[in-house]
């Protein structure tokens, strides 16, 4: 069965984000969860221990607290608290962590630090605040202030926003703390106040990762029944799931039975010792029955063992202290039950932590099967799918009706059948409906056959390296030999963690190589070769007074050296592109020109240099619009730097900077408007040279509108200091586009490595990393009131993959446009994308595999894991696009 070279090439990409998809199913662990009933309950409390006699009741010590207000302050840094600078940005917190009847931790926080996204107004939690503190209907009162993560994702830690929403959180606490202690009554119970973050922030104001900034949070107790300080104590470190069992036990109720952590043990140090063992007993008791339900050799468990002990001993304990002994040795005896019951709740949940990272192996391994499967399959039919025809003959027929087939199910089959009974097995796949199964059996049968049958054909195939062509044989440029190794060695790297962390300098190598290797492509056709051809023309040259000769000479002369420093040109850019966004690791906290660009010093620069590049993107994308895009588009441009305006980045001439900022809605959607109109534009453009006229230049000015619409839409996502990365991302297409891959005869192959390259590059140009804090997830909200999830997911994927998908789409409209190129030009172009993707993902995920035990699992490797994922989904919808422009550039051919 013959299919076409796109086609085929999305028919892949798609079925391996399906197989991607149920890798990361297996791969990303499911939290553990009890097997009891949903709720705890009172009565389902374990009795007390007691050696020798009847059971005790299942009492609960008195509760400690009467009310507890929970004030959580998004992204809020130990060191904001606890730092040098902790008396300026919040001094009555401060004062009560260094002076008050108080409690101070630093709570780590597990990553990846991430949290939803929404709208971060805290004047809708303030105001509030005074008739809900005057009302005494209630026990827990929580308040989750969201503006300090807002003011660090938009500027950072060293923001001058920061220590003015910090004093406004310092007075919050001070409200809620004088509000609690003038309602306190003689007698009873009395109240907890907590001050906590979920997370904190990176030197550059994101979160994530597992670096110390990003995972180390303040957590603050204050009570009137705590012993009051003498002075600053360094804080001792607790996991962030330590405060679940802490509140619960507190409050005189059960813990939740999924909870992992430990009570801390500050906070009952002023409880009885009897009181303390049950605590500790009954927080333990919560863990070993959650320990039961997730791993199969539970007593073979250290933690688990340890418990039965330190509770043997606490019933050997009580039944001394109910006959009344209360001597030292008894005392002593009860500090050693403390401490074994400790040790014992520090390793159970330390096991249900690491539980955490069980993966399901058999979801891993399928999905990597399927992935390496059709990546085998890609390959070897690249000599069908870069040939003249652009068909791969896929023998899929054959393979269906063949003995191996079926063989191949049987075996599949059983293998599955055989690994979902098993007693201790539990796994992803194994859920699935047994029809799904089937037809990922039988795929994956069918596969295997296809491919043996392709691999019989290959067997011959052997490339040379400069050489000639003798058969079926291929030959390779230089230029061939560099895009190979370049991007088989950029695979290899993502072995390292420290390539992972610092793969754009990667990437930038590799431009600027190419650049060098095109420059002398440049060279050599303008210098070497022209100069033997210039000796043959002089026998035939006009006369002097022939002026067309002389125009002629001239317009080569200019394309010759336009040509020339287009290469040096893009080096230029791209070095400084490099400087306007730190990225990766090692050398991200280090101040970078977007910085000087966003200080508030610097308003009036950023405006001016937003400006003219709005202009400049006017210039290079109207060109091959019709009249109501070029419209379309300067208004839409012109409403981009409005809503910068209104956001505060950038100031109108006429504008105040002192100016109040809004959230730019209305200046959004008015972009948004224009937007649609000219992809409305362009896909009718498109339609119209499918459907009704094979006009070749009406598709492909539909193609160029589409293109312009995305890249009125880029640049309306983009902060205003990223303007030029967009910018010269325009200006290189356009040169290149000119003088180099039409000039010097690239073929579709080539033009789509470099296109790829182009596109990793500025991905990293734009301030993005393998982390995931440097996700922008602020263009989630552009234009939208509320936080919507589709909307929300689609703005900021397109943010994130701009550069790629900008790449990639120009590669469509390039190799769409060029009439002087095989109509199998497309064809070639989708497979070597698909390629160019499918072989890096298809290689992460076996070393994800292979490394899931390394210690920078979670912090480096998952999260390049999911930025893979996400380029695979986007490159298989990029191919999709290139069926649709095959099939009008062989109609319009034609």
């Amino acid at each position: 069965m013959k299919v076409r070279s796109s086609i085929f090439a999305s028919f892949i990409l798609v079925f391996e984000v399906l197989g991607v998809a149920l890798f990361l199913r297996g791969f990303f662990p499911v939290p553990v969860k009890s097997a009891l009933p949903s709720k705890s309950r009172l009565s389902d409390l374990p009795a007390e221990p007691q050696t020798g006699g009847s059971p005790n009741s299942t009492r609960l010590p008195q509760p400690l607290f009467s009310r507890v207000v929970v004030m959580l302050v998004d992204a809020l840094r130990e060191d904001f608290v606890f730092g040098a600078s902790g008396h300026l940005y919040m001094p009555y917190t401060r004062h009560l962590v260094d002076r008050g009847s108080s409690h101070s931790f630093v709570a780590k926080a597990r990553p990846p630090t991430v949290t939803m996204p929404r709208i971060k107004v805290d004047n809708n939690v303030t105001r509030h605040l005074d008739r809900t503190l005057k009302r005494d209907d209630w026990d827990v009162l929580i308040l989750h202030y969201l503006g300090l993560d807002h003011i660090g994702h938009i500027s950072g830690p060293h923001s001058s926003l920061i220590q003015p929403k910090l004093l406004e959180m310092d007075d919050v606490l001070k409200k809620i703390h004088s509000s609690l202690v003038s309602k306190e009554a003689e007698g009873s119970l009395p109240y907890l106040l907590v001050l906590c973050g979920d997370h904190g922030m990176s030197e550059t104001g994101s979160h994530g990762g597992s670096s110390e900034p990003e995972i180390s949070t303040p957590l603050v107790l204050i009570s009137p029944a705590f012993r009051r300080k003498g002075g600053m104590k360094k804080p001792e470190v607790v996991e962030q799931v330590d405060l679940t069992p802490t509140l619960a036990l507190g409050l005189g109720l059960p813990i939740s039975q999924n909870s992992v952590g430990r009570v801390i043990p500050g906070v009952f140090e002023e409880s009885s010792l009897r009181d303390q063992l049950r605590f500790l007993h009954l927080n333990g008791h919560q863990l070993s029955c959650l320990l039961k339900d997730s791993i199969p050799d539970y007593e073979k468990d250290a933690g688990f063992e340890q418990f039965r002990v330190a509770e043997k001993a606490h019933g050997n304990w009580m039944k001394l202290y109910l006959e009344g002994n209360a001597s030292e040795v008894l005392m002593n005896m009860g500090k050693k039950v403390l401490k074994q019951y400790l040790e014992a709740l520090a390793a159970m949940s330390s096991a249900l932590s690491k539980q955490l990272g069980k993966y399901d192996m058999y979801s891993m391994i399928a999905g990597m099967v399927f992935v390496f499967q059709l990546l085998l399959v890609l390959v070897l039919a690249m000599p069908e799918a870069l040939s003249g025809s652009a068909a791969v003959d896929l023998p899929v027929l054959s393979s269906l009706f063949s003995l191996p087939f079926y063989l191949l199910c049987l075996l599949l089959a059983s293998v599955h059948v055989l690994v979902c009974t098993s007693a201790e097995s539990s796994c992803y796949f194994c859920s699935l409906s047994w029809g799904l199964v089937f037809a990922a059996v039988a795929f994956s049968s069918a596969m295997f056959c296809i491919l043996i049958s392709l691999a019989t054909r290959r067997l011959p195939l052997a490339p040379k390296i400069h050489g000639k062509n003798t058969g079926g044989d291929w030959s390779l440029s230089e230029l061939d030999v560099l895009l190979l190794a370049g991007t088989i060695g950029h695979t290899l790297s993502l072995a390292a963690s420290s390539f992972v962390e610092e793969e754009h300098q990667t990437w930038y190598f590799l431009l600027n190589t190419l650049c060098l290797a095109v420059f002398q492509d440049v060279c050599r056709k303008y210098f070497r070769e022209q100069r033997g051809f210039g000796e043959e023309e002089e026998l035939f040259l006009p006369s002097k007074d022939s002026h067309p000769s002389s125009h002629h000479k001239s317009e080569v002369s200019s394309e010759k050296w336009l040509a020339l420093a287009t290469p040096p040109f893009t080096l230029v850019c791209c070095r400084l592109l490099r400087s306007l966004n730190q990225t990766g690791v090692q050398w991200a906290h280090l101040p970078d020109v977007g910085h000087w660009l966003n200080s508030s010093d610097h308003k009036t620069v950023l405006s001016l240099l937003s400006a003219f590049c709005l202009v400049l993107i006017y210039l290079l994308v109207q060109r091959r619009c019709s009249l109501v895009s070029k419209f379309a588009l300067a208004l839409g441009l012109l409403g981009v730097y409005s809503y910068r305006a209104a956001v505060g980045n950038v100031l109108f001439p006429w504008q105040q900077s002192t100016r109040t900022t809004s959230k730019g809605t209305v200046e959004a959607r008015f972009v948004y408007v224009f937007v649609l109109g000219i992809l409305f534009t362009g896909t009718k453009g498109l339609l119209r040279s499918q459907i009704l006229t094979a006009d070749a230049k009406l598709k492909s000015r539909g193609l160029w509108e589409i293109y312009s619409g995305l890249v009125l839409l880029v640049s309306l996502l983009f902060r205003a200091h990223n303007l030029p990365v967009l910018c010269c991302c325009l200006l290189i297409q356009t040169l290149m586009a000119q003088f180099i891959w039409k000039k010097l005869h690239y073929d579709a192959a080539q033009t789509t490595i470099m296109h790829y390259w182009f596109g990793q590059a500025f991905f990293y140009f734009q301030g993005n990393s393998n982390n995931i804090a440097t996700v922008d997830i602020s263009v989630g909200f552009v234009g939208l009131e509320s936080y919507i999830e589709a909307p929300a997911i689609v703005l900021t994927s397109l943010s994130t993959y701009a550069g790629p998908l900008l790449w990639a789409c120009h590669l469509v409209c390039y190799l769409s446009s060029e009439r002087e190129r095989s109509p199998v030009a497309i064809g070639h172009g989708c497979y070597c994308l698909a390629l160019l993707r499918s072989v890096p993902a298809a290689a992460y995920i076996v070393l994800v595999t292979v490394l899931r035990y390394h210690l920078f699992i979670w912090s480096v490797f998952s999260p390049k894991l999911l930025y893979e994922s996400m380029h695979l989904l986007l490159t298989a919808g990029v191919c999709l696009f290139f069926i649709t422009m095959e099939q009008s550039h062989s109609t319009s051919k034609s």
